[in-house]
């Protein structure tokens, strides 16, 4: 649980300075902290990959698109 929390931390914070990979990177690592705390109550242990790549696409990819219109 502590480990989740430092993981949304620099979350946050590298959301702020709208860094997309290290974001990304924490986004993804909070959920796949939290996934292995409820993994046994999921069957398919596919679902927590599944998770973690779509969490830090979806971080990477909304930080880097700020980006670009904030540069126009």
């Amino acid at each position: 649980m502590g480990f989740a929390n430092v993981c949304g931390t620099l979350y946050f914070i590298n959301l702020s300075n709208k860094n997309p990979h290290a974001a990304a990177f924490w986004s993804a690592t909070l959920i796949l902290a939290n996934a292995f705390t409820i993994t046994n109550y999921v069957e398919n242990h596919a679902y927590v990959a599944a998770a973690f790549i779509g969490t830090y696409l979806g971080a990477y990819g909304t930080l880097k698109w700020q980006q670009k219109r904030e540069s126009r």
